[in-house]
């Protein structure tokens, strides 16, 4: 089941809700219009994939379409899923510092400094 039909689905939103006090949330790609239908994008800044942002208006204060990463008060949304890779090296750097970022981009055999994509906090 895709992400469009979960959206609708009462049981998987009235689970996804049990995260509310969860402290960090956090979306790459359409799962944004899941936090969304959840009621956790209320009043917030995120972004989703590209061709999905009119899905994910209702559901935000602002959809953000220049960036690959958006934080804003407790959750974290990813752009395309592309953006999976930015979205978790983002995570590993806030939740463990730089150096386990770095650790983790050479693990990777991504390129030294590899930057993460555009963020917006």
């Amino acid at each position: 089941m895709g992400t469009r039909q979960l959206a609708k689905d009462t049981a998987f939103l009235n689970w996804l809700q049990t995260a509310e006090d969860v402290k960090l949330k956090v979306s790459v790609c359409t799962g944004s219009l899941l936090l969304g239908a959840a009621g956790f994008l209320k009043d917030k800044r995120a972004t989703t994939h590209f061709a999905q942002y009119e899905a994910l208006a209702p559901y935000v204060k602002e959809v953000c379409t220049q960036q690959t990463i958006v934080e804003d008060t407790g959750v974290i949304t990813g752009g395309a899923v592309a953006a999976s890779i930015d979205v978790g090296l983002y995570l590993v750097e806030k939740l463990v510092g730089p150096e386990a970022r770095t650790a983790v981009v050479k693990r990777m055999g991504l390129p030294t400094g590899y930057n993460t994509g555009n963020l917006e906090k």
